[in-house]
């Protein structure tokens, strides 16, 4: 009789640790997905802006504003469960109509003195901003979440829960060279 009491102890422990590990990587996992969320946030808010100056860039230059508008429209929504790949790849698509803008400004100066564009390109700064930062606080997450998930034993209960290392986001050199928002 004090075995079976001793071995229902043991199972008892083993599915309470089981358990607290479970929540605790739900809660690393869902972490990640809050900060992969606020990175969309801050994208979309970006593209908000852009589609602002591309309305102001409309009246300067009509090729322009058609390939920034084709590049605007080809834009994906990034959400808690996409992965660091899309987010490069949405980086890169407003990098990209970033340097058009950019163009744009520099062949007409009267555009750069406008108001309307100074604000905009005020508020992306503000956005390419918090976008670093979420990118920062993701990167972080995703360090926690990995390193949770490969240390022994919670190695073993992360599979069963379906929990996986998720991929970093990861700086791309030819940005430090992107020319000033001002």
């Amino acid at each position: 009789m004090q075995g079976v009491i001793i071995v229902v102890a043991i199972v008892l422990i083993v599915v309470l640790w089981f358990i607290s590990v479970q929540r605790m990587l739900v809660s690393l996992d869902e972490n990640v997905n809050n900060a992969m969320s606020q990175i969309g946030v801050n994208l979309t808010s970006r593209f908000d802006a852009l589609t602002g100056l591309l309305d102001l860039v409309k009246g300067y230059n009509e090729h322009e504003y058609k390939t920034l508008s084709d590049v605007i429209k080809m834009r994906t929504t990034i959400g808690s469960h996409s992965k660091a790949s899309e987010v490069e790849a949405q980086e890169n698509m407003i990098t990209e109509a970033m340097g058009k803008i950019m163009a744009v400004a520099e062949a007409y100066p009267d555009l750069k003195s406008n108001t309307n564009y100074q604000n905009l390109m005020n508020s992306l700064n503000d956005y390419e901003t918090k976008v670093r930062q979420s990118r920062l606080v993701y990167n972080d997450a995703v360090t926690k979440l990995n390193r949770t998930i490969r240390m022994f034993p919670t190695s073993l209960v992360a599979p069963m829960c379906g929990i996986v290392a998720r991929d970093y986001l990861q700086t791309d050199s030819a940005k430090s060279d992107m020319p000033s928002m001002k």
